[in-house]
């Protein structure tokens, strides 16, 4: 499970360092392959290919006549991009992404469970500051913690 917040910078190349602790849990899992997209060109989302391969399932199950998954089959097949992780921990953003979410020089990368996101750093701050847990989405949450007791 990927958790926490780390900053990163991404080289001339659009290359990534994957933080270290993240590395950790990617060399845990034995995994080197990724795939690279975004459902809203804001953010680029780093997906462990064996979890981005379950979430593909997922979405087979469901009738492509289904506009949801087709709108979100159609933004992530759009930015995205299958890569290999090199030796010294780095992947490559798709340069579209990183033009169109901003992914230059210093960067957030955080966990979401599952998979990585990336973002602007400033970019990142200002939604921070515009999206705070409301009380009804604590009510929610509480509701789901209350289940798993």
């Amino acid at each position: 499970m990927f958790r926490g917040n780390h900053l990163a910078k991404i080289d001339e190349k659009g290359r990534l360092k994957l933080p270290a602790a993240f590395k950790q849990l990617i060399d845990a899992a034995n995994v080197t392959q990724f795939y690279i997209t975004s459902a809203d060109g804001n953010s680029a989302e780093i997906w462990p290919l064996p979890e981005w391969e379950k979430r593909e399932k997922l979405l087979n199950e469901h009738s492509t006549m289904d506009e949801a998954v087709d709108n979100y089959l159609t933004w992530t097949s759009n930015y995205g991009h299958q890569v290999e992780m090199d030796n010294q921990a780095r992947v490559t953003l798709p340069q579209m992404l990183r033009e169109d979410a901003k992914l230059d020089a210093e960067v957030a990368v955080f966990g979401k469970l599952t998979y990585l996101e990336v973002k602007n750093g400033e970019l990142l701050k200002q939604e921070l500051a515009a999206k705070k847990v409301t009380p009804e989405q604590r009510q929610r949450l509480a509701s789901i913690f209350r289940q798993q007791q």
